[in-house]
């Protein structure tokens, strides 16, 4: 090796760092947008909450430029420990700086541990509030929760891929480690950029029909908006203390349910079924198909408990039923005639449902459909060696064999999600909350559900702030499939 070479191996670490803070700061100037649209919203209602978010604006896009401007020559192809620690790093930065206007506005005035909680369940779509009464609050605030489940569904990092070309920088790790889900290299198009961009115009596409079908059952525009990004994101936040309860209405709790199944499918398949003009790439989806088949046996369920313990008659169980469990295994989280009193049975089958989520590719949170549907395979698979050991049995998903790879990291992250909600469950239970109350925050935490059990069944602004945090650990984690927040720990990673 000649000495220049040397030398070149010797700078690569530090150009990689360089670029890594470019990046992230490329990052902070295009988040920093988003604090334009609810100052918008404040000054069109004129109801306060405007400074906050020029505030934001103005900290969040100077920032970037810092770490931006004076390393913008540093653009080189990232590496997966690259990707990961972008992904990571501008998670936790735009948390915290997506709370400032919860801090910074007098109603509702937050304290830094309710605020990070409050922005971090936007973003990562979990839709836990710490708040326990929103009605009263500017529409600026209100819009702006519901902006952060927008953003946080698809991902601002899946939308920034679709620019970052622009700069010179290759969005393929980034891709890699935002995407949720076991099969990371699977692309729409042959260019990471224009798959990124088919993705955000479906997210966008279903966001407008889901707001106009909203609006269509009675909602008003501003609350049709606002919902319909709550309800593609599977994020949560409404813009009522009473969710959708607030409305009373059927049609409104129908559309809500039908947007949360389909917000469930990977956008992949719609995208697939609009470039073929047909539904059968969709309906014919292995993942698709054991999907629906759980979530209507678990709907069914629901209704019929909620029938036979005499909570509604047989109109209110169908729909309230069909609505809620649609919101909450689907990770959605929108709540609705007094589920807080509902059955404990029927709220822990629920509970449970939210670890299942929805499919691959979409905006839910949870383990997943995939998963469990490659866990069920495996497990027929080794009751059949146990029959016949000398048998050579692959294990297949839409006809098509798995690799023993994809199966391994299977295994590995449903270990490492349960491992994660037992530790986290327990610490929780040592901040003094009970077993009820700890089990079932963490559920909705972890499974970026955010509706908890016992204290936390209709507000998390109860627990104490050591709780908060642990919490805000929690969305993270779950929103970030485990691996990217453990590699961090990782001496491997950082050699």
């Amino acid at each position: 090796m000649t000495i220049s070479e040397q030398v070149m191996e010797r700078s690569q670490p530090r150009r990689y760092r360089k670029a890594t803070v470019a990046i992230i700061g490329l990052l902070l100037v295009l988040f920093s947008l988003t604090m334009l649209p609810p100052l918008f919203i404040g000054l069109l209602y004129g109801d306060g909450a405007t400074t906050p978010f020029l505030h934001t604006f103005a900290l969040t896009l100077s920032l970037g430029l810092i770490c931006w401007l004076p390393l913008r020559g540093n653009t080189l192809d990232l590496r997966n420990k690259q990707g990961f620690m972008v992904v990571v790093g501008f998670w936790i930065l735009i948390s915290l700086l997506s709370a400032l206007p919860f801090m910074l506005s007098e109603n509702p005035h937050m304290p830094l541990a309710n605020a990070v909680f409050e922005a971090t369940s936007g973003l990562t779509t979990t839709g836990a509030t710490v708040l326990s009464n929103v009605d009263n609050a500017p529409h600026a605030i209100l819009y702006y929760r519901a902006q952060l489940n927008f953003v946080g569904g698809m991902g601002i990092v899946v939308l920034a891929i679709a620019v970052l070309p622009l700069f010179g920088i290759g969005g393929m790790q980034l891709y890699r480690a935002e995407t949720p889900g076991p099969m990371k290299d699977e692309k729409l198009t042959p260019r990471i950029r224009e798959t990124a961009k088919r993705l955000w115009y479906i997210y966008v596409g279903l966001v407008v029909a889901c707001a106009l079908a909203f609006w269509a059952a009675g909602m008003n525009a501003f609350d049709a908006v606002c919902h319909s990004f709550a309800t593609l994101a599977l994020g949560g936040f409404s813009t009522h203390t009473d969710s959708i309860g607030y409305f009373h209405s059927p049609a409104i709790e129908i559309v809500g349910g039908v947007f949360s199944l389909l917000a469930g499918i990977n956008f992949a398949l719609f995208f697939i079924a609009w470039k073929n003009l047909s539904l059968r790439p969709i309906l014919r989806n292995a993942e698709f198909q054991f999907y629906i088949v759980v979530l209507f046996l678990i709907i069914a369920v629901a209704c019929l408990a909620l029938y036979a313990t005499g909570t509604f008659g047989p109109w209110e169980s169908f729909y309230h039923g069909f609505f809620q469990t649609a919101s909450i295994v689907t990770d959605n989280g929108l709540t609705t005639a007094g589920y807080p009193a509902w059955p404990q049975s029927i709220a822990l089958l629920l509970v449970f449902g939210s670890f299942f989520g929805g499919c691959v590719g979409s905006t839910c949170g949870g383990i997943k459909a995939f998963r469990f549907l490659l866990l069920f395979r495996q497990s027929a698979r080794e009751v059949r060696l146990l029959i016949h050991p000398a048998a050579e049995i692959a294990i297949k998903i839409g006809g098509k064999p798995t690799s023993d790879r994809v199966v391994d990291a299977v295994w590995g992250f449903y270990f490492l999600y349960i491992l994660s909600y037992c530790v986290l469950s327990l610490g929780l239970a040592a901040t003094g909350v009970d077993l009820v109350t700890a089990f079932g925050s963490v559920a909705g935490c972890l499974n970026n559900m955010g509706v908890g059990l016992g204290e936390t069944a209709t507000s998390f602004g109860v627990l104490n702030d050591a709780a908060k945090w642990m919490l805000t650990l929690s969305m993270l984690v779950g929103r970030l499939e485990v691996f990217p927040l453990l590699l961090l720990f990782s001496r491997d990673f950082w050699r």
